[in-house]
């Protein structure tokens, strides 16, 4: 795609695959970026509370119950009051969790 002749469209003229790909490159040298999705990064983090809350889907005083429980200690890096989880291992803990309890 010639990124000139997108860049001189209206934006209610370009198709889906036309935006998306003006989204995914750099405007000043006009090479594609490198997207860094979940699957590429080898650990994913989330951090305090509210990181587990959206982690988990679940509401704040089950996030808490979970963190206290100890099930997912091995994920935590706790230093005072921040709160450091790796997000697959917490996900592993988890499921491994409830295989042993069922």
């Amino acid at each position: 795609m010639n990124v000139e002749v997108l860049k001189t469209k209206l934006l209610f003229q370009l198709t889906v695959e036309e935006f998306l790909f003006l989204l995914s490159i750099d405007n000043k040298t006009n090479e594609k970026i490198i997207e860094t999705t979940p699957s590429t990064l080898n650990n994913k983090y989330v951090y305090g509370i509210r990181g587990i809350q959206n982690l988990l889907g679940c509401s704040r005083s089950t996030a808490n119950r979970m963190k206290k429980s100890g099930i997912i200690n091995d994920a935590i890096i706790q230093n005072s009051r921040k709160i450091i989880v790796n997000a697959d291992m917490a996900l592993e803990l988890i499921k491994e969790h409830n295989k042993n309890n069922k």
